[in-house]
């Protein structure tokens, strides 16, 4: 392992680490923080992104090992004291184990949808913007096998810093996409023969009996408003039965129970 010990919060080898909430609203540049042992692993181990450095509090260093022989031998592992590392980040880091991954460029819809395999399963998003929903979404998706999310312009952004932690790495791994024209994408997915259907408190279906053919869209919408009405009125819609005074669950809570109805594990 390349190991650097850094003794200065301002040393400029960590410059993409210091104050991290502040870079959190103002962006990286092409760049994202992975944080934790678990989605350092996959940063690692995934193959979809490429990461520039890790920097690990120093008494955190002898168990992950294992997970540091997976990273390509150049890689700068940063190694800092409690209050150096707290230092660069700008508040408490308890958990000790960053990394800067590298983006990379957008993949747009229609060139991901091409490459998915004859019986797959898609999670459409539209207008998720709030951050532990989207990494929940995404951890509930590599949980049920789901082989791709699209992502419409009015999401947030699945690397952001807290997406990625939530989601356990799981944004690291499930493959993802951006589409900007959700009539096209409709007509797209009919073309490469999936099933489409729209989760909506107010669906035509109960969830229980609907059946999947080998290729599924499932489309997921905002807290509180839900999927535009447009929207809903191109696709089959489906529910999910709720007592009786109660009509809706967190979006991230409905995406599980209907991942694991569709999903062929």
């Amino acid at each position: 392992m390349n190991l650097i010990r850094i003794d200065d919060p301002q040393d400029p080898r960590v410059a993409a680490y210091l104050d991290m909430r502040e870079r959190d609203l103002v962006g990286r540049h092409g760049r994202f923080v992975a944080e934790g042992k678990v989605v350092l692993d996959l940063l690692l181990s995934a193959g979809r992104f490429a990461a520039e450095s890790a920097l690990i509090l120093e008494n955190r260093l002898a168990g992950l090992e294992a997970v540091l022989r997976k990273a390509p031998a150049d890689l700068p592992v940063y190694v800092a004291k409690g209050e150096v590392m707290d230092g660069i980040a700008g508040f408490h880091m308890h958990r000790g184990i960053l990394a800067i991954g590298i983006r990379s460029a957008p993949q747009p819809a229609d060139v991901l949808l091409e490459t998915l395999p004859a019986s797959a399963l898609v999670v459409v998003l539209v207008g998720i913007s709030n951050h532990d929903n989207m990494g929940s979404i995404f951890r509930n998706a590599a949980a049920f096998g789901a082989d791709a999310v699209l992502v419409d312009p009015t999401c947030c952004d699945p690397l952001y810093r807290k997406a990625i932690r939530v989601s356990v790495g799981a944004a690291l791994k499930v493959p993802f996409a951006s589409f900007g024209d959700t009539v096209g994408l409709i007509a797209a997915l009919n073309r490469l023969g999936f099933s489409q259907f729209a989760l909506s408190p107010r669906g035509e279906t109960d969830l229980r009996a609907a059946q999947r053919r080998s290729r599924l869209a499932l489309y997921l919408g905002t807290e509180g408003e839900g999927l535009p009405e447009d929207l809903l009125n191109r696709l089959r819609t489906v529910r999910i039965g709720m007592a009786k005074g109660f009509d809706s669950l967190n979006v991230a809570a409905a995406s599980a129970i209907a991942l694991h109805h569709f999903s062929n594990l």
